[in-house]
């Protein structure tokens, strides 16, 4: 599957952004989809992911309440909503592909920048 992440910014604390990650591919709708962030100097770090059915949702700590991921695999499409931005979550997100729950991400979009201003 190939993936194409949008919609990052600048945005100021407090602010909201939605991130979309669009799909290539038939298969789609079976795989695990999941979002991750890396700041300037820092490690990879898990965002978000989501089951092929929108069931079962899992956020980082860092993130939980203040973020949601969803899909429409109609669209073939996923999304991540981010409200209440803080500056610590200034990073480069990418969206990611895995075929099941507690398999690796074996395919990854290209980044997209957000910047979250104090």
């Amino acid at each position: 599957v190939q993936l194409q992440a949008s919609g990052g910014g600048l945005v100021q604390a407090g602010g909201s952004l939605r991130l979309s990650c669009a799909a290539s591919g038939r298969t789609f709708s079976s795989y695990v989809m999941g979002w991750f962030r890396q700041a300037p100097g820092k490690e990879r770090e898990f965002v978000a992911t989501i089951t092929w059915s929108g069931g079962n949702t899992y956020y980082a700590d860092s993130v939980k309440g203040r973020f949601t991921i969803s899909r429409d695999n109609a669209k073939n499409t996923v999304y991540l909503q981010m409200n209440s931005l803080k500056p610590e979550d200034t990073a480069v997100y990418s969206c990611a592909a895995a075929p099941a729950l507690g398999t690796n991400f074996d395919s990854w979009g290209q980044g997209t920048q957000v910047t979250v201003s104090s």
